[in-house]
């Protein structure tokens, strides 16, 4: 008997990236509904090589379905969530909303995996922001060898992980740019088409933004809280996927070629670092690609244990929908949940 999967916000750049990773991964349902807000109903959605019409969440029945995947915003989640969950359904959220609930666990299944057993406390689990799914799959095998001290990171962040809008203004300013005609900045603080902005979300007291307050808070929560981190998150005239510029200290030398092997075995990672002209992976490369990508392996000599690298994957993959199937079928194949009758 197969599950029952909801996908909530099946509209949006995530959501449809969900419905197409649960088709590409051939994941055990036997039924898949798209679920929108009440101004989306009825708009249609592709499932594998079928076609689904999205249902309005405010009259949907809750009660049928096993796993609800969640990429609608921190808003319908805070709201929603704790229904769907109490309804019976297993809810992984890709928002912000629960991610530093202590009774919620938050997954990346190549790191902390068996932190997803805690989900029944809430029955819901969080999905971590999508710069920081990326690095901790990078920095884990790393912290297992060596004991990571501290991290410093600048992000080179997609313009999709901001949405639809945020990407149909990239498109529209680049046209004006070669028009010239007149630039309108709408969902950006400054002009997004050939320039870089160094802010992602809100400024907070001390001076960061709320997106490096995450990647700090999330790193600490998914590897260790004893790692010390440092981010600067920058938006980039990029559509899609997410790099980082990463520099870690070290407890234990790690050598960049012993660095180099050993993350060619870690799950989740590809090296490509050829150290000559075009010996690395790009943006362009990830987007579309499952894998998160490390390139520019090298020793850092101003400290005594440390390593630069880079660190490249799609933001709606890796960072959002994948992760999300991903911690499903960690539910599935540790047996933590079942397909209830009311899924036949």
């Amino acid at each position: 008997m197969g599950f029952h999967v909801a996908v909530v916000g099946a509209t949006g750049n995530v959501g449809r990236e969900l419905l197409d990773i649960l088709a590409e991964r051939g994941f055990p349902a036997d039924t898949v509904s798209a679920v929108a807000s009440r101004r989306s109903l009825g708009t249609e959605v592709s499932f594998g090589d079928k076609t689904l019409k999205t249902r309005d969440i405010e009259s949907f029945d809750f009660s049928t379905v096993d796993i609800c995947l969640m990429s609608a915003g921190g808003d319908v989640s805070r709201e929603w969530a704790p229904r769907i969950a109490a309804a019976g359904a297993v809810v992984i959220d890709n928002s912000s909303a629960f991610r530093m609930d202590p009774d919620v666990p938050l997954i990346v299944p190549e790191v902390n995996a068996d932190a997803v057993e805690g989900f029944a406390k809430k029955n819901i689990i969080a999905n971590p922001n999508c710069s920081t799914a990326q690095l901790v799959v990078a920095l884990k095998p790393i912290h297992d060898r060596a004991t990571i001290k501290r991290v410093v990171v600048s992000t080179y962040q997609s313009v999709s992980g901001a949405g639809k809008e945020a990407m149909e203004e990239l498109f529209a300013q680049t046209r004006a740019v070669y028009a010239s005609d007149p630039i309108e900045v709408n969902k950006f603080q400054r002009r997004i088409a050939f320039n870089v902005i160094p802010q992602i979300d809100v400024f907070m007291e001390d001076g960061s933004t709320k997106e490096e307050w995450k990647l700090v808070v999330e790193t600490k929560k998914i590897l260790d809280p004893k790692i010390k981190l440092i981010a600067t998150c920058v938006r980039v005239p990029v559509f899609i996927s997410h790099s980082e510029a990463v520099t870690v200290e070290l407890e234990e030398p790690l050598s960049a070629e012993e660095a180099q092997n050993m993350l060619r075995e870690a799950p989740g990672l590809l090296v490509v670092d050829k150290r000559e002209d075009g010996g690395y992976v790009t943006p362009y490369e990830a987007a579309g690609e499952d894998a998160t990508y490390v390139s520019r392996i090298r020793e850092d000599i101003t400290v005594e244990n440390g390593l630069a690298f880079w660190v490249v994957s799609d933001n709606l993959r890796k960072g959002a929908a994948l992760n999300a199937v991903q911690i499903a079928e960690l539910l599935v194949n540790r047996g933590l949940i079942k397909a209830a009758d009311r899924a036949a």
